[in-house]
């Protein structure tokens, strides 16, 4: 669907603003949180710290939005 173009303005010129202040405040922080919260675990340098599972390339397919209506999810748990 498409916004109205009222809504896109008034995002872009307050909201916007906003999120950013917010984000450059916590950015601010960071470095004195990440001092006291595990200063040596960055797995985005050192990959040999992540502890996920990694994901095979077979499983990892493209979708396309029509197909996304057609999920079937009775089977999941909520």
């Amino acid at each position: 669907g498409s916004l109205p173009k009222w809504v896109v303005n008034r995002v872009s010129q307050f909201v916007a603003p906003k999120a950013m202040r917010k984000i450059y405040k916590a950015g601010l922080k960071y470095p004195e949180w990440k001092r006291k919260h595990d200063p040596g675990y960055k797995p985005w340098v050192y990959p040999e710290q992540n502890t996920l599972p990694s994901v095979s390339l077979a499983e990892l397919s493209v979708q396309h939005a029509d197909s996304l209506e057609n999920i079937d999810e009775t089977g999941l748990p909520e």
